[in-house]
């Protein structure tokens, strides 16, 4: 019994011949020979002794009086029995390949908590593929031989009621499925539901119940609580609702692996050892990259590629950036398939287009959730009442993150494109979107779109030909198009080419999104219709006007023409009132701004760097006083003058005229920016010869720069009041004469750079 207590060794019971009482009490025959073996022994050991028993009668044992017909049955039984425990309890090697395994008990093992009596559920979760079960599974073989009974129950993903079945047969099978794992014993037949519970609730228990997805398997398991001190109860699910609703808060969430250790998983499978082979290394990190880390995809296509020369992995690897592996698409889309249809219909919007719109989301607050209902309003609102809660749907089941560097897992967007592709195989433009280059080729050059297409995703550099001409009539049939995007952001890299040698005699009149990279057109089609627009993204365009007139823009939130070097000139804007974010960086021929800018009270950011010939702001400008946070016109070189309504701008947080070579002096109303303004850039502003002195007001700036200001000759004392300053940057400044004492003032300074200043006594 000491080498059970000190070393967790096992007790076999067999009671041979003996009333298990007698040993318990140490009465009748058993108790009169222990008494003859006390003789001449010791108070301590014959203590020992009589606890050793007393203990050894409170475990469930064998009696050879009733157990068995004859000692030849008794011998071959026990034999088995101990057999089969000392299989069970061999040293696992389980931690053995399982790269990163470690670090995972020991998270699951503070949940656990071994060393206490209380009865706890613990929760594992996370997305199909990611780990759940094998963490499970090692934690079951490692702990299992401490409680009395123990078992490992899947669910698997073909789980289903039996026809015809309530919640009542389905928990009866549940609980007798549980039972007979318990005890080996496939003929247990379970008559009424709790019967699992009432049998157990004296027992030290481990249950990990695994792959969990619907409420009906926990309701139906003995609840931790009820059963014997010690007990565990150990849930897998990608669910988090589940959870949830079961009061289970003490959850393991399984993250991915980082990049090291997804790489040594791979190798692991493909090379038997956790690095590449010689040559393989690229090959190797691409591969890993592109089953995104998932464990599950790690392994299945490590074991694909095992064993093939380097000229078939580069021969193989085309297809799998495009697509998934059979054995992981089967296990993801159950995940799918178990989903409401309208939250399915919006996993396929984020599958194949929205997922890059959004991911860089860092948590679902209530901007994210304002930016989400305007993205979604229109494309989804038809068929999904509330988008919110499906995005919750989603996440509860590990279906999307909301870390900050993704929003759905890679595994998980190419699930979707292919379920979409699936759709119509020969023919692509009866899909709901069209994601792969060559069906988009296809579709736009033949004019084969129809009325199903509700988005187009278009990358450029996927392109198999070097250019394709479209049709003046590709959008003509998509009158249902909300969601277009060509990005050709590495088109002059890869000598890609879109022509529009006929032009465009549409755009299709219910779009949403229109992100058009290197957009070839001069204009917008006469006929385009702006009423349902939130973004405008014409980077790089040839556009040289958007369109005559006043076009309803009410839904626009965010205009983005930057490096349209052809742009003359901006539309009237007065309508687009919902208005966030207008970039025009690198438009090098627009020479003026509407006033109507200033009608655009909702702007919170403000780009207009690089636009060379620009000269005025229109003093409209100091309308945007409520949400304004970031105004930008370095680069400006023929600006003369920054009007002094600029002062209204309360809220601005980043102020940058860098480079505005023109500008001769700041308006003494920039002082009035003491609440929010954090940084100040007015680098390479070579006119301007003094600082004023009211910029000593603004007691939030931490960045301050003025350097390149080669004829400014004077600092006011006045900087001293800057005691947030971190970032003091006056390089360059080669007429400066000298520095105020006040300069001392700046406790909070870290760098203050002074190269340059050649004229500093």
């Amino acid at each position: 019994m000491n080498c059970k207590r000190v070393l967790g060794q096992t007790v076999f019971v067999i009671f041979y011949e003996v009333d298990p009482s007698h040993v318990k009490k140490l009465t009748g025959e058993f108790g009169a020979v222990f008494e003859k073996t006390c003789k001449g022994k010791t108070k301590e050991d014959i203590g020992k002794w009589k606890q050793a028993f007393a203990d050894v009668a409170t475990i469930a044992g064998y009696d050879s009086r009733i157990n068995w017909e004859n000692e030849a049955v008794m011998i071959e039984e026990i034999v088995t029995e101990i057999s089969k425990r000392l299989i069970g309890s061999t040293p696992s090697n389980d931690l053995q390949g399982l790269i990163g395994m470690g670090a995972h008990m020991e998270k699951m093992k503070e949940l656990i908590c071994l060393g206490s009596d209380e009865r706890r559920t613990i929760g594992i979760w996370g997305m199909s593929g990611i780990g759940k079960t094998t963490i499970a599974r090692v934690v079951y073989n490692q702990i299992s031989d401490g409680f009395q009974l123990s078992v490992f129950m899947t669910f698997k993903p073909s789980y289903a009621r039996p026809i015809c079945s309530d919640d009542h047969d389905v928990k009866l099978q549940l609980e007798q499925q549980l039972l007979s794992q318990l005890t080996n014993q496939e003929d247990i037949k379970v008559r009424h539901l709790g019967t699992a519970q009432n049998l157990l609730m004296d027992k030290k228990v481990l249950i990990v119940l695994d792959g969990v997805d619907q409420s009906v398997q926990l309701l139906a398991m003995p609840k931790a609580r009820c059963l014997g001190p010690g007990t565990r109860v150990i849930v897998t699910t990608q669910d988090q609702k589940l959870l949830n609703a079961f009061e289970i808060k003490d959850v393991y969430k399984v993250d991915f692996p980082p990049p090291d250790e997804a790489l040594q998983i791979f190798c692991m499978n493909a090379f038997g050892q956790d690095s590449p082979y010689d040559g393989f290394e690229k090959l190797a990190m691409e591969v890993t990259i592109l089953a995104g880390f998932l464990p599950l995809g790690l392994r299945v296509m490590g074991s694909y590629f095992r064993g093939m020369s380097k000229q078939d992995w580069k021969a193989e690897l085309p297809r799998l950036r495009i697509g998934l592996d059979g054995e992981i698409e089967s296990i993801l889309k159950f995940s799918y398939d178990a989903l409401p249809d309208e939250v399915k219909y919006l996993f396929l919007h984020l599958a194949c287009f929205l997922n890059e719109e959004i991911h860089f989301v860092i948590k679902f607050d209530e901007e994210f959730e304002e930016d989400i209902k305007g993205i979604f309003n229109d494309t989804v609102g038809h068929k999904f009442s509330d988008v919110l809660h499906g995005f919750r749907i989603l996440h509860q089941r590990s279906l999307i993150s909301n870390e900050e560097f993704y929003l759905m897992h890679n595994l998980l967007v190419q699930l979707g494109r292919e379920i979409v592709r699936k759709q119509s195989t020969d023919d692509p433009g009866k899909r709901q979107f069209l994601v792969d280059a060559t069906d988009i080729c296809e579709v736009l050059t033949d004019n084969t779109g129809s009325k199903s297409v509700i988005g187009i995703n278009f990358d450029f550099s996927m392109m198999i030909e070097d250019e394709i001409n479209i049709s003046e009539r590709a959008f003509e049939e998509m009158s249902n198009l909300q969601l277009l995007r060509f990005s050709g952001g590495d088109m002059f890299q890869t000598h890609k080419r879109l022509y529009l040698p006929q032009g465009l005699n549409n755009l299709p009149p219910k779009l949403r999104i229109l992100s058009w990279d290197h957009f070839p057109m001069t204009c917008f089609p006469c006929n385009f219709n702006t009423k349902f627009l939130v973004k405008i993204i014409m980077k790089h365009s040839k556009l040289e006007i958007l369109w005559e007139g006043i076009q309803p823009l009410r839904n626009l939130v965010q205009l983005n023409l930057s490096y349209s070097t052809n742009l003359k000139e901006l539309p009237e804007l007065s309508t687009a009132t919902s208005l966030k974010r207008l970039k025009l960086e690198g438009c090098s021929n627009l020479v003026e701004l509407p006033s109507s800018i200033g009608n655009l009270i909702h702007l919170w950011e403000l780009n207009f760097s690089g636009c060379s010939k620009l000269v005025e702001i229109p003093s409209s400008i100091g309308n945007l006083i409520h949400h304004l946070l970031v105004l930008n016109f370095s680069g400006c070189s023929n600006l003369v003058e920054i009007p002094s309504s600029i002062g209204n701008l309360i809220h601005l947080e980043e102020l940058n005229f860098s480079g505005c070579s023109k500008l001769v002096e700041i308006p003494s109303s920039i002082g009035n920016l003491i609440h929010h303004l954090g940084e100040l850039n007015f680098s390479g502003c070579s006119n301007l010869v003094e600082l004023p002195s009211y910029i000593g007001n603004l007691i939030h700036l931490w960045e301050l720069n003025f350097s390149g200001c080669s004829n400014m000759v004077e600092i006011p004392s006045s900087i001293g009041n800057l005691i947030h300053l971190w970032d003091l940057n006056i390089s360059g400044c080669s007429s400066l004469l000298e520095l105020p004492s006040s300069i001392g003032n700046l406790i909070q300074l870290l760098d203050l750079n002074i190269s340059g200043c050649s004229s500093l006594l």
